[in-house]
């Protein structure tokens, strides 16, 4: 049971990695309809929050999809079927964005694809991914469960895995998909102008704070901080522990976050050179979901997160000095999915 719903490293600036490669965002650039999200400003809640700006990167709407998944699973197939002759079948596990995006992929260049869903995933969020051709699986456990049939699906003839969180063994592909997620924080830079005081990421599996984390731990200076439900909290709780646990996890709306395990190439940057990480409740997040809505942002639970854990974390007294964030500065909230991608909006919404 996790006691604590909040962690901070004060040396995590002091940490850093070599840069990522670019070479995701030169393939991104070559996709029918890339186009940079946008970045919109929301001065509403920046005297909240105590920051000299608001913004939100709104990966609502990416590649056609409503969420961020598309640039991971681009990616990793592109690099998969450099390596792989087809025809082949694309075997992953998903709470609902990654697949319908390993899906979308695969119908789009010839290929089939499998995908294993765990229990409280919407039923529409698994009718998209239906809809695009993928064979699916309503696995009815948890997503570490729905991962391990995946992988065993993925061992048979002519199937290979593309899965978003990796363990000791399966870390190539995992690896392919967070380059794939760089390039989100490359536009945010270049739209911002500035670098950012604060970005807040919403953590599962931790693939895109390990993004986040690779891409500010190379240039120094601004501060990461995850987000997770406080009944799905395995990030929160391993950085608690000082190792990669895995927990049980609970229901909570926020589907896409609901992970029991850290992924294991995310582990050392995140221990290393994540500045603090905060769990919130699922009435929090949809909260959250309905004033960014009001501001004309389209979150649903998992984006709207990144806000409710924005709010825990500069509006405590005790959390907010661990962070260091610059007065007048930025803080980035990174909506990970519109509200297509996840329709489940209760309690309170």
């Amino acid at each position: 049971m996790l006691t604590s719903f909040w962690y901070a490293n004060p040396a995590a600036r002091r940490w850093s990695c070599a840069p990522p490669s670019d070479r995701a965002r030169e393939f991104h650039a070559t996709l029918p309809g890339y186009s940079p999200t946008p970045l919109t400003e929301l001065p509403a809640l920046a005297h909240e929050l105590g920051a000299g700006r608001v913004l939100v990167k709104d990966e609502s709407s990416r590649l056609g999809l409503p969420a961020f998944k598309a640039l991971g699973a681009s990616w990793a197939i592109h690099r998969v079927l450099e390596q792989r002759e087809g025809p082949l079948t694309l075997v992953t596990a998903t709470d609902g964005n990654h697949g319908r995006a390993v899906a979308r992929m695969a119908r789009l260049l010839g290929q089939r694809a499998r995908v294993f869903t765990p229990g409280g995933v919407h039923p529409e969020a698994v009718a998209a991914i239906a809809a695009e051709g993928a064979e699916v699986t309503e696995v009815g456990g948890s997503y570490d469960e729905a991962v391990e049939r995946a992988a065993t699906a993925a061992a048979e003839p002519g199937a290979v895995l593309v899965q978003d969180t990796a363990w000791p063994g399966y870390e190539e592909t995992p690896g392919w998909i967070v380059e794939g997620y760089g390039t989100l924080f490359a536009e945010l830079d270049e739209q911002l102008g500035e670098a950012p005081g604060l970005v807040v990421v919403p953590a599962g599996v931790g693939s895109l704070a390990q993004a986040a984390v690779t891409h500010y731990r190379a240039r120094g200076g601004t501060a990461v901080m995850t987000v997770e439900p406080e009944t799905a909290a395995c990030v929160l709780t391993s950085l608690l522990q000082g190792r990669p646990v895995r927990i049980d996890t609970g229901d909570t709306i926020m589907a896409g976050l609901n992970c029991g395990t850290p992924s294991s190439l995310a582990w050392p940057y995140l221990r290393d050179g994540l500045d603090a990480a905060v769990a919130v409740t699922d009435a929090d997040s949809a909260r959250a979901a309905r004033e960014l809505l009001a501001l004309g942002v389209d979150a649903g639970p998992c984006g709207a997160a990144s806000l409710a854990g924005a709010r825990a974390a500069l509006t405590s007294d005790a959390r907010r000095p661990s962070l260091g964030v610059p007065a007048g500065s930025a803080v980035v909230l990174i909506n990970t999915e519109g509200t297509t991608a996840n329709p489940a909006l209760s309690p309170g919404g």
